[in-house]
């Protein structure tokens, strides 16, 4: 190993490894300041220290290119393996330990956000970034009524549901009036995690089967018996064998999903991947012992890449589960109490006559404060009850999680949050369409209200997934004081889904910056010798100047 922890055979060890940090040959120019450094090492580090493919004696030994700075000031790339660039970087001990087993938003250089407001959090440095992450601080970070009802409440009573309260039978009447007929019936529980795994005991007792159809990348939760149904998780546990009672369906992803729009012109694509439903029904029904209990899915997909069912597609799915004997169940964890703008639940986006079973609810409920609930029929709930088994929840219902619950269904309806989602979605979706005309990486621009998906590619015939340059955006954008995330199997996706509070100006921001970062991606001026996966990358050393702190002024929410 050599003075600046590079290993030896460098040349042999650069031939092993794959294509897109192969391909990055060394980044050239100026005076190769701290801020190109820190850039090159973002886009040639990230995919393997912040991989979740791999455990963390995996990444330890990893093999990584990690950009340095030669006598002659010229930026050259060094072979060392993860736990070196991590000692490089000064990361080491606890930090480290935490790093590698935490999921942290962007961990190869973290923020410690000490307050927000709004949409708006800021950093120790009382530097503010903009929210285009948080689907749980729903109607606003810290909204003043929320946090009165809280505060209100919890200043005279929290107990549990044992005893008779106005705040429970108040959020049970709001919720199930919210609801089409004959979703009717309320329970109450402390997460979305919660919420899934009580719905899936709903809906085995009250159809006697075992059996759950799934959709490819879904993710319901982090209890046992929602990881087994969440291909997004254990896909990565090496060595899982898939339960036989569990059935996993192709996402209804029309773009690079197993039945592309492309392949298939003008055919009725719900119906395509319902059909993939309807075999695993058949298969499930004549697995010994098996039949169908429940087929579950988020109305938007949000993991798996901010995707968009096709029309028609809940309804012939619904059709061919209740056909097989099983229930319906709708996660709307993510996207519902208004996010998609035209309706209060995603699930109602497939028509009036899509109704499921069981729905189920969490993170945006509470704005940030722990409660979820699950509605469903009142034939599911009495089969539950038939059972014996009483459901009872130490915290679900309690009296200020019911009075926060409360408090932001008010927020929703007092400011309209509905309507301006759905004009600010549209705006942003419009602005994104656009741009997608001038950015050939990107691919895809969908969504609905706000929740929406940037899929970025390296060839748009081909619909090759350009994960290296999402990971880039991610970390320029963060640098202009952008918040933002990428998902989808391949990481590709930049997904969406701020604060319903997020305005026309926030949504002008955020493009007019992803253009900058975009146009650097493509721009062919030789930062860089060779490109990343064929797109060259330059930062134009703005630091900030030109993203949240620099469009608005003042940093003030």
């Amino acid at each position: 190993m050599n003075r600046e922890g590079g290993l030896e055979g460098a040349d042999d060890k650069r031939a092993a490894l794959p294509n897109v940090v192969q391909s990055a040959k060394a980044v050239r120019g100026r005076s190769c300041e701290a801020r190109k450094l820190v850039v090159a090492k973002r886009v040639f580090l990230s995919q393997y220290c912040n991989s979740r493919k791999s455990d963390a004696q995996q990444w330890r030994r990893t093999p990584v290119c990690w950009p340095t700075v030669s006598r002659a000031g010229q930026l050259d790339l060094q072979v060392v393996v993860g736990s070196v660039a991590a000692s490089i970087a000064g990361i080491s001990g606890p930090v480290l330990a935490a790093w590698e087993s935490c999921k942290l938003f962007f961990r190869s250089d973290p923020l410690k956000i000490v307050r927000a407001e709004a949409q708006y959090m800021y950093d120790e440095q009382g530097r503010a970034y903009l929210d285009c992450i948080n689907n749980v601080s729903h109607v606003g970070h810290c909204q003043p009524d929320v946090v009165a009802a809280a505060s209100r409440q919890l200043s005279v009573l929290n107990t549990n549901n044992r005893f008779l309260h106005d705040n429970l039978v108040l959020c049970a009447q709001r919720l199930t009036d919210l609801m089409p007929e004959p979703l009717s019936v309320c329970f109450f529980v402390n997460s979305g995690s919660e919420a899934n795994d009580l719905a899936l005991r709903l809906a085995r007792a009250h159809t006697g089967h075992q059996d759950v159809i799934t959709l490819d990348h879904a993710y319901h939760g982090h209890l046992s018996s929602l990881i087994e149904i969440s291909p997004y998780k254990f896909n990565m546990i090496p060595g899982h064998q898939q339960a036989d009672w569990v059935h996993v369906a192709p996402c209804p992803d029309v773009y690079r999903g197993k039945f592309r729009d492309c392949d298939h012109p003008g055919e009725d694509m719900g119906a395509l991947y319902a059909e993939e439903v309807r075999a695993l029904c058949d298969k499930a029904s004549a697995r010994p012992g098996g039949g169908v209990a429940c087929y579950i899915a988020e109305s938007l997909q949000s993991c798996g890449g901010q995707v968009i069912p096709p029309d028609n597609y809940l309804r012939e799915v619904f059709r061919h589960v209740r056909a097989a004997g099983g229930v319906c169940i709708a996660d709307e964890v993510q996207v519902g109490f208004g996010r998609v703008g035209s309706h209060y639940w995603a699930f109602q986006l497939q028509g009036e006559d899509v109704v499921p079973d069981i729905v189920t609810m969490g993170k945006p409920m509470g704005n940030g404060y722990p409660v979820a609930a699950v509605i469903t029929t009142r034939a599911v709930a009495d089969s539950f009850r038939d059972t014996g088994v009483e459901y009872f929840n130490t915290y679900g219902g309690n009296p200020v999680s019911c009075a926060v619950a409360n408090a932001v269904m008010q927020v929703i309806e007092d400011q309209g949050l509905r309507g301006h989602a759905k004009e600010v979605g549209d705006h942003l979706l419009e602005r994104c369409r656009a741009l997608q005309q001038r950015h050939a990486l990107i691919g895809d621009v969908r969504g609905v209200g706000l929740f929406v998906g940037i899929e970025l590619v390296t060839d748009r015939a081909a619909r090759t997934p350009a994960t290296a340059e999402a990971q880039h955006v991610l970390s320029r954008m963060k640098d202009e004081s952008i918040l933002l995330s990428s998902d989808g199997p391949d990481r590709n996706v930049l997904k969406l889904k701020p604060p319903m509070v997020f305005s026309m100006q926030n949504v002008d921001t955020f493009v007019d910056v992803l253009d900058e970062v975009l146009a650097e991606l493509e721009d062919l001026d030789g930062d860089l010798a060779e490109p990343v996966n064929g797109h060259h990358v330059k930062t134009n050393g703005t630091n900030g100047t030109n993203g949240v702190n620099g469009h608005r002024g003042k940093a003030t929410a």
